[in-house]
């Protein structure tokens, strides 16, 4: 018998908890929907930057790399255009 008694206490216990999980969950978005109109603003700004960043981190690694391919040919044709001073 202990063993049915247990299984009532926690269907019970468990009938509780979620009542007050529903009752907090409905609680939290009414608060969600009156408070944060500035965070938001704040968000999307913050993104915006984000962007920003890192379109110019973008430009700036592309503008690297084409100044290594710049400096590899360069000298490729200082090689090529003087062979002797290459052995040096």
């Amino acid at each position: 018998m202990g063993k049915q008694h247990n299984k009532v206490i926690k269907r019970s216990r468990r009938k509780q908890y979620l009542k007050r999980k529903k009752e907090q969950a409905k609680s939290s978005v009414v608060r969600k929907e009156s408070a944060p109109a500035k965070k938001t603003a704040k968000k999307a700004a913050a993104k915006k930057a984000t962007k920003k960043t890192a379109k110019k981190a973008v430009k700036k690694s592309a503008a690297k790399k084409a100044a290594k391919k710049t400096a590899k040919k360069a000298a490729k044709k200082a090689v090529k255009a003087d062979p002797e001073k290459d052995g040096e």
